[in-house]
């Protein structure tokens, strides 16, 4: 038997007026899900436990068996463990997003954040950018005096580590749940390591904004890199062995570094493809030649797709769509295919971590969708794969335990 994990990050969402008032899987056309769906066993879980943020993390921890009610220290940890950045007792982990401010001469706090990602820079870019920025000798002697090192990642995704850090009663906001709004309110606060990280976002802002490689992104029509947002802070964090948990060993197929992250802390293997972006234009073709490379050799993999929730924050609700129904076309149809051929019995947990919220552009903790499917058997339940369906389901309080189900545990 052969279990497979297949994960469409933020794809599950809210009716959307302009569809007619159904939501993105509701409007998609994603023949293979609805099939699975009505032969499998179809439901609606909570992967992101009351009082805890609404995200990737706390809500993909879940997915894995690991409850973040008492592992969850903060997401940058776990971005950090996936590039081999070993944190030791005094250290502190932050995400450091490339993000685009408005263009104005406003002061920094009443300009507004436009994008999380900096326009979803490319990866050489970011690193240029981060590393001009770093360069710079105000903010690198800043930096040294704040303890603060950033790690370059080839993406808009960096990690600071902050030795000698005190985060207690720290206040840090994540960029992608207040896009279109002022700065001033959403700026590091709540201890006085607040007013340092504040002041770096500050200083680099004051380097990037007019930074010629910044007015070559404007000249081309794209979004300035022009500034660093601190935030999913967290120390050092250890998390429940997999193997030993469910008997199973595997690999993590995914572009996100949260993923291999969890994967690395949890004894699975990371499974990295190359021109896997975590955009909508991604390398689906090798993500499912990976999936089931892995699957030769061991019982498990996940596939992780992080699309729908970047272009749903990035207000794209037609890439949300396309992002979806390439999930169903690219990823599972194929996987469903392969794993046929190859004469495997499997079963298939496929699901939203948390919603994206088309009108918000951010994340939301309510329960999603979950679906189960098992080759050896049909329901015949005639539901779709929608939110809707879900809630007529079995409804599963914690996400946790989605993984036993998956391997009939």
């Amino acid at each position: 038997m052969k279990y497979i994990l297949i994960i469409g990050d933020g794809m599950a969402d809210n009716p959307v007026p302009a569809l007619g008032n159904k939501t993105p899987l509701q409007y998609a056309n994603i023949p293979k899900m609805d099939e699975l769906a009505s032969k499998g066993e179809f439901g609606h879980v909570l992967n992101v436990p009351e009082g805890l943020p609404a995200g990737s993390d706390t809500a993909i921890l879940s997915i894995f068996g690991c409850d973040p009610t008492w592992c969850y220290t903060g997401r940058a940890p776990l971005e950090a463990a996936a590039t081999g950045i070993h944190l030791v007792p005094g250290d502190a982990a932050y995400r450091c997003n490339m993000v685009a401010y408005e263009d104005c001469d406003k002061p920094m706090g009443e300009k507004r954040i436009l994008s999380h990602s900096a326009g979803s820079i490319e990866g050489e870019e970011s690193i240029a950018i981060i590393t001009a920025l770093m360069e710079d000798p105000e903010f690198k002697a800043a930096a040294d005096k704040a303890g603060v090192t950033i790690h370059k990642a080839p993406s808009f995704r960096h990690i600071m580590v902050q030795s000698g850090a005190d985060i207690k009663g720290i206040s840090l906001i994540p960029p992608h749940d207040h896009l279109g709004e002022q700065i001033g309110g959403l700026m590091p606060s709540g201890c006085a390591n607040a007013e340092v990280l504040k002041n770096l976002m500050e200083l680099a802002h004051k380097v990037l904004d007019k930074h010629t490689l910044n007015e070559k992104r404007r000249a081309a029509g794209k979004l300035p890199a022009n500034g660093i947002w601190f935030w999913a802070e967290g120390t050092a964090v250890q998390l429940p062995n997999f193997v030993e948990n469910y008997g199973r060993k595997g690999g993590v197929v995914s572009a996100v570094p949260l993923c291999h992250g969890i994967a690395a802390l949890t004894g699975l293997e990371r499974i990295f493809v190359d021109g896997a972006t975590g955009e909508l234009e991604t390398n689906y073709e090798g993500k499912v030649e990976a999936a089931m490379e892995a699957l030769k050799k061991d019982d498990f993999v996940a596939v992780h797709v992080e699309a729908p929730d970047e272009c749903t924050h990035n207000g794209d609700t037609p890439g949300k769509l396309q992002a979806i129904e390439n999930l169903d076309s690219l990823i599972i149809a194929p996987i469903c295919q392969k794993c046929e051929e190859a004469g495997y019995d499997y079963r298939m947990l496929i699901l939203s971590d948390h919603k994206t919220l088309t009108s918000t552009r951010g994340h939301d903790g309510t329960p999603v969708p979950y679906l189960i499917y098992d080759s050896r058997e049909d329901r015949n339940t005639g539901n779709t794969y929608c939110e809707e369906c879900g809630e007529k389901g079995p409804y599963v309080d914690a996400g946790v335990k989605l993984m036993g189900k998956l391997f009939e545990m």
